[in-house]
């Protein structure tokens, strides 16, 4: 499978960031990508509720999703949105943070509302409290595609090993982690975690990220560290798209999965114990 990691640096106006979402996914298919994936908040990053309020909209009418949904079928290619904010039906009025996985026609194969939520305080002038404007998802993913399943994640997801272990076990063999990562735990933690992730579940990891400085009409701007990574089951680097926005591609060899799985069958060796 031939695949295409999407850098981006959008800003907090959907309408502002779909021409260059739509110029860089032209690029990518035009080198040839079976599957192009794109990062979390594909459609708008912003820090505040207030204008997330007034320029979200919900999935039935969000312009991304319906422009990418026609880019699919015109191109004939797959495409995983890594994720977009949109507005939900929830009683509390919270928003939805939702990966789509669009076929070759242009239908909706798969969704995911990420289960985890950041609610950290990265520094003193670092915090985020992600569950305060997003409802939570409860269910795993797993989807196929013509090459092989898919397990759907986002960011924050990233530190929860079981989850990734499940999905494996599912039979996902690669493992989708768009982001928009903090520059702080970015420079720590980002190539450790997707490298495990790997390797615990003898997987490839597609993992678009946000970068740069992200342009905001309201509220504090946000930074994200950028390094969109490909990792192979074996936990190698296979690519890694820097700083700057663009289009990053990669081969995945999926006799690869069932090769590093028969090396170290972890995935298979599970045995009960008692809580400590």
């Amino acid at each position: 499978m031939r695949a295409a990691l999407v850098q981006l640096s959008s800003s907090d106006d959907p309408v502002q960031n779909l021409p260059v979402t739509l110029d860089l996914l032209s690029k990518a298919a035009g080198s040839g990508a079976d599957l192009i994936v794109t990062p979390e908040v594909t459609n708008c990053v912003s820090l505040s509720r207030g204008h997330q309020s007034a320029v979200l909209q919900t999935e039935a009418e969000d312009i991304t999703l319906a422009a990418c949904r026609t880019f699919a079928r015109d191109h004939g290619v797959w495409l995983l949105i890594g994720s977009l904010a949109l507005k939900s039906d929830a009683a509390d009025k919270r928003f939805v943070n939702r990966s789509f996985l669009i076929t070759g026609d242009g239908a909706v194969a798969a969704r995911y509302d990420k289960i985890h939520m950041f609610d950290v305080a990265v520094t003193p002038s670092e915090t985020f409290r992600e569950s305060d404007g997003y409802a939570p998802g409860d269910k795993a993913v797993v989807a196929a595609t013509p090459w092989g399943k898919l397990g759907m994640t986002i960011c924050y997801d990233l530190r929860f090993a079981h989850l990734y272990r499940d999905l494996a076990k599912a039979g996902a063999e690669v493992l989708t982690i768009p982001s928009a990562f903090s520059p702080v735990t970015g420079a720590a933690h980002w190539e450790v975690l997707l490298r495990a992730r790997a390797i615990e579940t003898g997987s490839y990891v597609l993992a678009p990220a946000q970068c740069g400085s992200h342009d905001a009409t309201r509220g504090k701007p946000r930074q994200t560290h950028g390094h969109s990574l490909a990792v192979d089951p074996w936990g190698t680097v296979l690519a890694d798209a820097g700083g700057e926005p663009g289009v990053t591609l990669v081969t995945l060899e999926m006799a690869a999965v069932a090769s590093a799985r028969g090396r170290i069958p972890a995935l298979s060796h599970d045995r009960p114990y008692g809580a400590p």
